[in-house]
């Protein structure tokens, strides 16, 4: 149980704590939420959708796959803009459900965090203990990183000003790393995680 939950803490705290260029996993034209909606279009029917939007969105999505079969029988041109339309409702929907922005669709091949792409590996062959150890090593070595760099400036940090700004610089830096795998830990499995108050 504790191995999972490290493992979850930090597969969050990448994106709560440490600046990556990575993607958002459904922003992508080759994630789950497209792939659903590329489902849904081929067999004319919504539901393999909805299940990726909040009940109050139900509605809108609705609306748009009916909009978007209405047009795609207009010709190849037609059917690709609504399609790609269509792609862009769900995942614009789905990512307010989750209170994130939505910044536009990535094509194929984008890169995506590799610790998010493991997760979907583990979920397709069954098994999370790689994902596990992997994840709880990278959670150990970026700890270890921020608590040495905090030893290390401490001993100097009054020696002047512009020492003691390095070590209050990377003090904040590790007690936001700790804060975020706090919140991780003390929140239900079913929950989003909550943003970093940054009370330092």
């Amino acid at each position: 149980m504790k191995r999972n939950v490290i493992a979850l803490t930090l597969a969050v705290l990448a994106g709560l704590v440490v600046a990556r260029p990575a993607s958002a996993h459904c922003d992508s034209v080759e994630g789950p939420v497209v792939k659903a909606a590329q489902a849904a279009l081929a067999a004319g029917d919504v539901t393999p959708v909805l299940k990726w939007v909040r009940d109050g969105d139900e509605a809108e999505i609705r609306a748009a796959f009916e909009r978007t079969l209405a047009v795609r029988g207009q010709g190849a041109d037609a059917r690709e803009l609504a399609d790609w339309w269509f792609f862009e409702t769900l995942v614009r929907v789905h990512r307010e459900g989750e209170g994130a922005p939505y910044t536009g669709l990535l094509p194929a091949g984008a890169e995506v965090d590799e610790g998010i792409e493991a997760a979907d590996v583990a979920l397709v062959s069954g098994g999370v203990d790689a994902l596990v150890d992997d994840l709880s090593s990278r959670l150990d070595a970026g700890l270890r990183e921020r608590f040495e760099r905090v030893q290390a400036l401490r001993a100097h940090a009054d020696e002047s000003v512009e020492a003691g700004r390095r070590f209050v610089h990377a003090y904040v830096e590790y007690i936001h790393f700790v804060e975020a795998v706090q919140s991780l830990l003390e929140q239900g499995a079913g929950e989003h995680a909550p943003a970093p108050t940054h009370a330092h």
